[in-house]
Parts: structure tokens; C-alpha cells; sequence
């Protein structure tokens, strides 16, 4: 497996990363936790070494999965995780990046995932009763305390990376990106991490699962699977942006690839400091994703790609308007 360096830090990690969320939370039923642990060490046999999690995804049973599965492998491997939320009685309530809470979520993340330091802490969403400098400041003295290594931010805008950046080096910024969220190239994202020397940690860059073309208009969700209150999966908008999918199999097609291949090959592409991290419960997806590390796009590919998803107009937004709220702030 190929590494990349995230921005100017001496961060290095592998290529393409492992989203761990899904393993228990948010896609449905939760995958054995011997199956899960299995898989995470697979993905290190593969050449993995960038794993994603968080306190809110289960909440906690992620970060304590993660922990186990990792712990005798730690030496190899680099360990994100998040904080920014309230839980209360197991459930997300709300946002808290107030410094003191920071200062114990980073504790209790310790703990559960057995590490003596965190090696890329994000804000998982900015709160916006929390001034970021203070948050920054709060992760600058974390890592002054060495308890942690890296600062991220996920899901902001621009100007409060900027600010953020001023107090603490900002070595990451987590946001959704892929060929059918585009986001981060109109909205001064990709010019902030060029500016600033920062690296882009796509998330969802599979599209949750849709450009892997293993979906359509038919596709019954879960009850617990959240894709069922995401206006881009109702079944017409599915039914419409399944253009984008038959896009990517035509190329793959050509390549010998597979349609997640080529989405997350063009991801690689588009800048040195890109890292996708998608996620999956299943080994024969994983050694897909980790193969698409090796898929070379040539100019002419991506340009031809570039004008054909130019002329793809998707269907829905990424998010209901109140979770869209708490993004770009």
C-alpha cells in the first residue's frame, strides 16, 4: 500500500484508510464484534494503516472495537477518533465542544480504545456556541499534555479552519467527498487545505454505499440504517443519480475495475494530501477498496470523466436540512 503525508505534518498513513462507523452504527445491524476485529486486522495485512472512529458511533462500542482490534498492532497504525457531542443516556444529544468537555471525552477515548495518545482528534462538527479558538486551544494543550498528537476538524467552513489553523496547526480536515459530493471544491475547503498545508480525509467516498452500484431504486433500507432519512436515497433520487453509477461502470469496464475502484481512484487523483477512508463489513469489499490504490487514471480518463459527471445533475441533498445545519459553520 501506496502512504500519503496529510498536508505539511509528519503525519503518514496509508493511501487509502478503514471508516470504521459502519462496523456497528448507522448501516444496520451491527457486524459481530469477533467478525469486526477480524476484519480490522485484515485490513493491517493489506497494507492499512489509517483507521477512523469516533465516541459517538454506537455510542462508545466503536472506539472499544477499534481498541481491541488495533491494540496488538499499535505500533503500526494511526488511530482518529472524535469528540464534539453530548450523549446522554446512550443516545446524541446535541453539540458540547466546551473545553472541559473536550478534556473528558479525549480521557474516556483513551480508555476505551487502551492508547496512551490519540493520533488525529477532530471536532467532529463545529459548535457554534464555542468560540474554535478556545477548542483549539483546549486540543494545543491536550497535546502539550501529550494525551494527544494531531488536531482535525471535521465538516467546517473554511474561515473556521482559518482561525482554528492560527491557534493550533490544524493537520486534517474530515469531510464528505466523492464524485457525487462535490462540496469541497466550491465551498474554499480544498483552497484552505492547499493554503494551510493541510490534508482532505474524504469520508463517504463511496457515497454511502451508491457508487458502488450495488444499489437501486428498489433497495430496501434497514429500519435503523440512517440512508432511510437522507433525501439523495429516496427511491427517484436514487433512480436519477444512477446516472453517475453507470458512469463510473462504463470506466471500470474499460479498466478492468469495478465502480468503486475507479471513484476512489479518481479521489487519489484529484491531490497527494487526499485520503478516503471507506468503510465496510464485508472482506471481499475491503481487498476492492484497498486494490483501487493501485488503479491508475490517466489525464485523458480523468478529463473524460470530469466532462461526463459535469453533465450529471444529482438528485437530493446529502443530508436533511437540520443535519446539513450543522455543516460548513
Amino acid at each position: 500500500m501506496r502512504k500519503r503525508t496529510l498536508g505539511k505534518s509528519d503525519l503518514e498513513v496509508s493511501s487509502i484508510g478503514f471508516g470504521c462507523m459502519g462496523l456497528d452504527f448507522g448501516y444496520g445491524a451491527a457486524l459481530d464484534r469477533r467478525e469486526s476485529v477480524r476484519l480490522i486486522r485484515e485490513a493491517v495485512e493489506l497494507g492499512v494503516t489509517f483507521f477512523d472512529t469516533a465516541e459517538v458511533y454506537g455510542p462508545f462500542t466503536n472506539e472499544e472495537v477499534v481498541g481491541e482490534a488495533l491494540a496488538p498492532l499499535r505500533d503500526e497504525v494511526v488511530i482518529a477518533t472524535k469528540f464534539g457531542f453530548n450523549i446522554v443516556d446512550g443516545r446524541q444529544s446535541g453539540l458540547n465542544s466546551r473545553p472541559e468537555h473536550i478534556r473528558e471525552v479525549v480521557d474516556a477515548s483513551l480508555k476505551r480504545l487502551g492508547l496512551e495518545v490519540i493520533d488525529l482528534l477532530y471536532q467532529h462538527r463545529v459548535d457554534p456556541e464555542v468560540p474554535i479558538e478556545e477548542v483549539a486551544g483546549t486540543v494545543k494543550d491536550l497535546i502539550a499534555a501529550g494525551k494527544v498528537k494531531h488536531f482535525g476538524l471535521s465538516e467546517p467552513g473554511a474561515q473556521t479552519v482559518r482561525r482554528a489553523h492560527a491557534v493550533q496547526p490544524v493537520t486534517a480536515l474530515q469531510n464528505e467527498y466523492s464524485l457525487w459530493t462535490r462540496g469541497p471544491e466550491g465551498n474554499g475547503i480544498l483552497e484552505a487545505c492547499e493554503e494551510l498545508g493541510i490534508g482532505l480525509v474524504a469520508y463517504s467516498p463511496l457515497g454511502k454505499g451508491f457508487l458502488t452500484g450495488a444499489m437501486s431504486k428498489d433497495t430496501q433500507f434497514a429500519d435503523d440504517d440512517f440512508r432511510r432519512i437522507l433525501p439523495r436515497f429516496a427511491p427517484a433520487a436514487m433512480e436519477k443519480n444512477q446516472a453517475l453509477v453507470d458512469l463510473l461502470k462504463a470506466i471500470a469496464a474499460e479498466k478492468q475495475a469495478t465502480p468503486a475502484q475507479v471513484a476512489l481512484a479518481w479521489l487519489l487523483a484529484r491531490k497527494p494530501w487526499i485520503v478516503p477512508i471507506p468503510g465496510t463489513t464485508k472482506l471481499h469489499r475491503l481487498q476492492e477498496n484497498v486494490a483501487a490504490a493501485d488503479l491508475v487514471l490517466s489525464a485523458g480518463d480523468l478529463a473524460g470523466i470530469e466532462q461526463a459527471a459535469d453533465a450529471i445533475v444529482i438528485e437530493g441533498e446529502r443530508y436533511p436540512a437540520h443535519l446539513m445545519a450543522t455543516t460548513g459553520r
